[in-house]
């Protein structure tokens, strides 16, 4: 049974999030100070508007991505951090509207707002009603679309994040604008494309193995599919057809060209003759030739052109580094360890580098470079601030997967001096293949079910086991 003072609590979370909707939607911009024909006041961002980003970089960035591994994992403590972040958001969000200082015309950010408290808002509502208990008769059948929708929103939230924080980012310097838009959002696109790339290929070398397996594909073919089909996305829509070529038109859509023609090639080398999967070697040098040609890319100002080519090497060497991985390292295999769970220390240096060159890219748009210009930054100082942040991203990724992945795994100390494990020993430890779920499931059936104890820990959760690997 849940206590009554469980259940209020949640109950007040959510009248305080319709509260928030209904003050998102008339909310009244001032924009008194703003000059014609400029997105932002000359005025600084004040104390208020410091403490909604650093809130709101905490509740969305740091917590709810958190609580949704611990919700993967059926820990008790799901509910708390969610709950914690929640109340931190809504905070943030009344410090968003309470700022004086700078003053902001009306912009994406703003308008983003009431969809993203709306997903919070569901997710808030639909997490309450799993708590409940409701299962007799129709909330039988109910329950189990909820839980769906639940991890489906839930796994969508960091994306969402992402896309908020890139606007508010973008509004408060009053980029992307007019004549700037396009490229921008080339940059921002593409340079988020890296970084999630960077994120799905951390995630499958620490525990998507088994899920690998389980599709009957190598990787590359997925690699392969998605490069071919941005390629054919950009043939399309570098370039405004019917008018003349201008610029880096013709650069850009030959890029897109390659990208689908070595995509297709990629997808039909992902397969040995007898069908079975096979590795290859196309996305790396998709990747590498991405790099070599944004490396040369013809820039107006020399600081971006040196931001241009920096990034052009660090892709470059990703892709590099892929290949190496590919044909040195494993062997054409798909991992090195025999669980899956001991990756070589190389295999890092790939999705590092992907992060690396999305924030790079990223950060090199027109307006950011004569800004950095005017004030005599120096390309190295602003390269490795960028590479800074894509290490704490890194950071942050990998101790997400490690808090899934020894709550899926067991190490079982007093075995320690037992014979190994399908021959394979971790730490000087047996390390038992005991139920690593799939990195894509996002169930809360620990949080849900009427045969567990709301407050058992997550060590006393059973635990599927695997099927051997080959």
């Amino acid at each position: 049974m849940v206590s009554s003072t469980f259940k209020t609590r949640p109950l007040a979370a959510a009248a305080v999030l319709l509260g928030v909707a209904q003050v998102a939607l008339a909310h009244e911009h001032h924009m008194d100070h703003i000059e014609e024909g400029h997105a932002i006041s000359d005025d600084p961002i004040d104390s208020i508007l410091w403490i909604h980003i650093l809130i709101q970089t905490l509740a969305w960035g740091v917590l709810f991505p958190t609580g949704m591994v611990l919700g993967i994992i059926r820990s008790k403590w799901h509910v708390y951090v969610q709950t914690t972040g929640t109340v931190l958001a809504v905070v943030g969000y009344f410090l968003g509207h309470k700022h004086k200082g700078r003053q902001f015309a009306p912009n994406i950010h703003s308008k983003f707002v009431p969809t993203v408290m709306l997903l919070l808002i569901l997710q808030v509502a639909m997490g309450i009603y799993l708590k409940l208990h409701l299962e007799r008769g129709m909330h039988g059948k109910v329950r189990k679309v909820v839980v769906k929708a639940h991890g489906v929103v839930g796994k969508l939230m960091p994306v969402v994040t992402w896309v908020q924080f890139l606007f508010g980012g973008i509004t408060a310097m009053g980029f992307c604008r007019g004549d700037h838009t396009g490229q921008c959002l080339a940059h921002f696109i593409m340079g988020s494309a890296f970084i999630g790339y960077g994120i799905v290929l951390t995630i499958l070398l620490l525990v998507g193995q088994y899920w690998i397996k389980r599709t009957g594909r190598s990787q590359e073919f997925f690699d392969s599919l998605v490069i071919a089909a941005w390629g054919c996305v950009n043939t399309f829509t570098e370039h405004r057809w019917g008018g003349p070529w201008v610029a880096n038109d013709l650069q850009h859509t030959s890029m897109g060209i390659i990208w689908w023609c070595a995509g297709l090639v990629g997808i039909w080398l992902s397969r040995k003759r007898d069908g079975r999967p096979k590795r290859n070697l196309i996305p790396g040098i998709v990747i590498l030739l991405t790099g070599y040609a944004m490396s040369a890319h013809p820039q107006h100002l020399p600081l971006s052109t040196m931001v241009h080519t920096v990034f052009g090497y660090t892709l470059m060497a990703a892709g590099a580094a892929r290949i190496i991985e590919i044909a040195f390292v494993l062997r054409d295999r798909n991992c090195i360890s025999e669980d899956g769970t001991d990756p070589n220390s190389f295999q890092y240096l790939t999705p590092f580098l992907l992060y690396a060159s999305g924030f790079l890219f990223m950060g090199a748009t027109e307006e950011q470079m004569e800004i950095l210009s005017e004030a005599n930054v120096t390309h190295v100082s602003y390269v490795l601030i960028l590479y800074s942040i894509a290490f704490l991203l890194f950071l942050f990724v990998n101790m997400l997967l490690h808090l899934y992945a020894v709550n899926t795994w067991t190490t079982n100390k007093s075995d320690a001096e037992a014979p190994r494990a399908n021959g394979h020993m971790v730490n000087g430890h047996t390390r038992t293949n005991s139920g690593l779920r799939d990195a894509q499931e996002f169930e809360l059936a620990g949080l849900i079910s009427d045969d567990e104890d709301d407050e058992s820990p997550v060590e006393s959760k059973p635990r599927r086991p695997l099927p051997a690997q080959p």
